[in-house]
């Protein structure tokens, strides 16, 4: 089944150069030129979102943060397409739940790798584990340490047995450093391992991330530690 994507913008002509462009990659593609319309629309049937931030009354913002509180499309990615260029306005995307942030103008080519990048990580993310013959081993086991656990099937992380929202990005670094400890990782590795080879992420991107992720842990975020000129890692003891 082919992946299906709505492209959200109030300029027409620049949902049809995406839609164009989509479509010669073999996407099913949809537009919308106002967040209150799409919010209008059946949105679970749509493998990623590509948003427009300044649009009428509600803008990309807006719909992200709706979009992020209902079942239905909780995890669908979100690239926001936006001609705001502050870093300021690009963490704050992150911080709502957006997989990645291109600005405008856009090379249509970059769009391209980003939407193949993003697509791939979340098909990853969801793909489901081989059923064998021993029916113990249908499920991936939860990784723990101490009383932090992600639970790799739901894609949930605990604390103490509680819930830490974390978004797809924060949880795919985190489960990387847990499943990779007490080695240091350059920014361009784990570029590579979360993010994908073909997808451009800046150093502020992966900074910010990690920074969030490190509140959200709390206690446990002192394990993320920093060796400056080097990169991440999560170390067993601080």
């Amino acid at each position: 089944m082919r992946n299906r994507l709505l492209v959200i913008d109030d300029e027409e002509a620049l949902c049809e150069i995406l839609k164009f462009n989509l479509e010669k990659e073999g996407y099913e593609v949809d537009c919308a030129h106002s967040a209150e319309e799409a919010l209008e629309m059946d949105l679970s049937v749509y493998s990623l979102f590509l948003v427009d931030i300044m649009m009428g009354r509600l803008s990309g913002f807006d719909f992200a943060k709706e979009i992020r509180n209902r079942a239905e499309t909780e995890y669908t990615p979100i690239i926001f397409c936006s001609a705001l260029t502050d870093e300021d306005d690009k963490v704050m995307g992150l911080n709502i739940g957006a997989d990645d942030y291109v600005t405008k103008p856009f090379v249509i080519g970059e769009v391209l790798a980003r939407v193949r990048a993003v697509l791939r990580r979340a098909a990853v993310s969801m793909k489901p584990v081989e059923v064998v013959a021993d029916t113990q081993n249908i499920y991936e086991p939860d990784v723990t340490f101490q009383t932090l656990r992600i639970n790799q099937n739901e894609k949930m992380c605990y604390i103490d047995g509680n819930e830490v929202q974390l978004t797809r990005t924060e949880f795919d670094i985190l489960l990387f450093f847990l499943t990779h400890r007490n080695r240091i990782y350059s920014r361009e590795e784990i570029i590579e391992q979360v993010w994908g080879v073909d997808v451009v992420v800046t150093n502020r991107t992966i900074d910010t991330n990690i920074t969030r992720l490190r509140k959200k842990l709390g206690e446990y975020g002192n394990y993320i530690v920093t060796r400056q000129g080097f990169g991440y890692g999560f170390k067993e003891t601080y």
